[in-house]
């Protein structure tokens, strides 16, 4: 069998929205907790992660609203005949 056929990859689960923006949540609580006041490294990493996610939530959601704008304008292109 080949090693290399992507069927051989199991696939990843995905996590949500909702599930990210919990993890933005947790990821920002931890950075702001009294444990993390020592080390000031570690909690820029944490916000930034937290910082990460959030813009790629924000594009996601872009994403699909484009989407949907663009799927709505085919539609009306092919109810006119013009597509």
């Amino acid at each position: 069998m080949d090693t290399n056929d992507s069927t051989n990859t199991p696939r990843a689960p995905q996590m949500g929205p909702g599930e990210l923006t919990a993890l933005a949540r947790r990821l920002r609580a931890r950075a702001d907790s009294v444990l993390m006041r020592d080390q000031p490294e570690q909690q820029r990493d944490l916000r930034a992660a937290a910082a990460v996610i959030d813009q790629l939530l924000q594009l996601h959601a872009e994403i699909r609203t484009t989407a949907a704008v663009t799927d709505g304008i085919e539609r009306l292109l092919e109810l006119a005949g013009g597509a």
